[in-house]
Order: C-alpha cells, then sequence, then structure tokens
C-alpha cells in the first residue's frame, strides 16, 4: 500500500479547518453527516460550536451524535439534547441523534471479535460523512480520534456496549460486568471501524483537531486539565494514518507535558487500534505529512 498523504496545519481556527478540508480534495456531497462529540456536561475540552461553524455550514452539514452507555447526561435522548444545547451547537446548525429511533445492524468484515455493529438508525439518511474529531487522551481506549470517533461515537448507547465487552452485550446496565481483555476491546473498536467504512461507500474525510490535550476524554464530566500545549489539525482520506500522524505529532513534541498523555495512551495500549485497523485492511500507518502552513 502505498504512503497515505496526511495534511498539517498549527492554525486551530476556522478558516485552518476549511483550509485542510479542502486540501484533502474530495468534496462529501448528497446529505452530510459531521461526526462530533458533543462532550458530557462538565467538561470543557470538547470542539468549540465557534472553531467548527464554518466548516458544518459550508458542507451544510447535520451535526451527529449518538446516546452514550454509561451513567452521565446524555444516555437519555432527553437528557442528551439538553446537554447539546446549553453547549452551543444547536445554535450552529442542525443536529440530529442518530439512535433517538433505534438502532441497526452492520455487517464487519473480517471481524475477529465482532460480526456485527449496531449504529444509530438515522445513519442511513446520510450519504456522506466528516469524521470531526478531537484528538487528546482516553481513559479506556488510551487515546481518542478518528477511529475511536467512527466506531464508539457512531454506535447507538446498546452498540457501544457491544463494542465495549467485544461482541458480549448490548445491554448498557451489564457492561461493566462484561469487560474483556483490553486488546479485544480495542481491536474491537477497529472492527466497528471496518464496518462503518464499508457502509458508507468510503465517503468519509477525516479531520482531527489535536488541543486541549488531556488525559480524559470529552466524555469524562471532570476531566484533568490539558498537560501540553496545542499542536494543530491533521486531515486525511485515511483513518488510520490520520490517527497515526496524530500520534506521532505528540511522541515527536518538544513539549514535556507529552510525558502524562503517553503515559495513557501507553497504559492502555493504544496503538493496537491503530495496528488492528491496518490489519483489517481499512487504512495504513505508512503517511506523507504535508505542511499546509
Amino acid at each position: 500500500m502505498e504512503k497515505a498523504k496526511v495534511y498539517f496545519t498549527k492554525q486551530i481556527t476556522p478558516e485552518g479547518l476549511i483550509k485542510i478540508y479542502e486540501k484533502l480534495g474530495k468534496e462529501l456531497t448528497g446529505k452530510v453527516a459531521v461526526k462530533i462529540s458533543t462532550g458530557e456536561p462538565g467538561g470543557h475540552n470538547f470542539l468549540n460550536p465557534n472553531l467548527i461553524k464554518d466548516l458544518v455550514n459550508k458542507l451544510n452539514g447535520t451535526i451527529v451524535e449518538c446516546n452514550t452507555a454509561y451513567a452521565g447526561r446524555r444516555n437519555t435522548t432527553e437528557e442528551h439534547w439538553k446537554a447539546i444545547k446549553e453547549h452551543g451547537f444547536m445554535d450552529i446548525a442542525k443536529v440530529d441523534i442518530m439512535d433517538e429511533d433505534g438502532d441497526m445492524p452492520i455487517p464487519v468484515k473480517g471481524g475477529t471479535h465482532l460480526k456485527e455493529n449496531y449504529v444509530g438508525s438515522h445513519l442511513q439518511n446520510y450519504d456522506s460523512m466528516l469524521m470531526l474529531s478531537h484528538f487528546k487522551g482516553h481513559a479506556m481506549g488510551g487515546f481518542g480520534g478518528a477511529l475511536k470517533n467512527m466506531s464508539i461515537g457512531v454506535a447507538s448507547s446498546g452498540g457501544k456496549s457491544w463494542i465495549h465487552t467485544a461482541g458480549k452485550t448490548r445491554v448498557p446496565d451489564e457492561l461493566w460486568a462484561n469487560i474483556p481483555k483490553q486488546d479485544h476491546f480495542l481491536e474491537s473498536m477497529a472492527e466497528a471501524d471496518e464496518s462503518v467504512i464499508d457502509y458508507m461507500k468510503g465517503n468519509i474525510v477525516y479531520i482531527n483537531v489535536i488541543n486541549n490535550l488531556s488525559i480524559d476524554c470529552d466524555c469524562d464530566s471532570n476531566p484533568e486539565a490539558p498537560c501540553m500545549a496545542d499542536i494543530g489539525i491533521t486531515a486525511s482520506l485515511d483513518p488510520v494514518a490520520c490517527d497515526k500522524a496524530s500520534l506521532d505529532l505528540v511522541y515527536n513534541s518538544k513539549d514535556e507535558g507529552k510525558a502524562r498523555l503517553i503515559a495513557r495512551i501507553e497504559e492502555k495500549h493504544g496503538i493496537r487500534t491503530v495496528e488492528h485497523a491496518e490489519e483489517l485492511g481499512i487504512g495504513t500507518t505508512q503517511y506523507e505529512l504535508i505542511n499546509i502552513d
């Protein structure tokens, strides 16, 4: 497989987002879903609505999310809508909670742990997707970027349990009693990614915003403060390359605060998701980083 192109800018601005999207050279057509994390109330590191507004509107996109599988302010549709409004996303674009009307199974090809993935049923209403991810640490996955946003993020509440338990249960209340080996969870995320890419016929582009670099995810209502300075934005047509380039930018940073984030990534063996995604053939870790500044 030839090297993937990953574009990079240090400009974490509305203009920077539009510029890097345009560099990809792939127009998202039809009804466009923009997958973000709307952020657990109490947290504050999620993507700022004012940062993403211009790009979402340029695409005439709909911000999409799914309910969570853990206790909090986003595990029911009613409370999730309140959180979305509080965080300002309804002020900038149309928003859709994709599993508000339930979920649907989509097949996983070549999976070791999963044979199907359960996604919000509204996914069938979209023709293309912008995977707009906040790259940061994560208490269970080690880190979150494009691959996590496309797997856990697109999965319904029950689908999140399915991935977290490597195909053991779709009942959120049973999730914590069925935690599998760590690598099996990470590999299940990659397998869910394969199903989404296949379902969307590859009509997805990937942008990671590498800022507010906490060791904790936007799903945390009380995340630790960022441990290092903002880095920039990566974008690619390849989710594996996009996440690998983002990881490498953290590892190669001269910011001493990176040690804490790297410790979280390695403690949870986060690279395994990237490796298994490459094994499944959905992307490559070999990339060319193209600075557009």
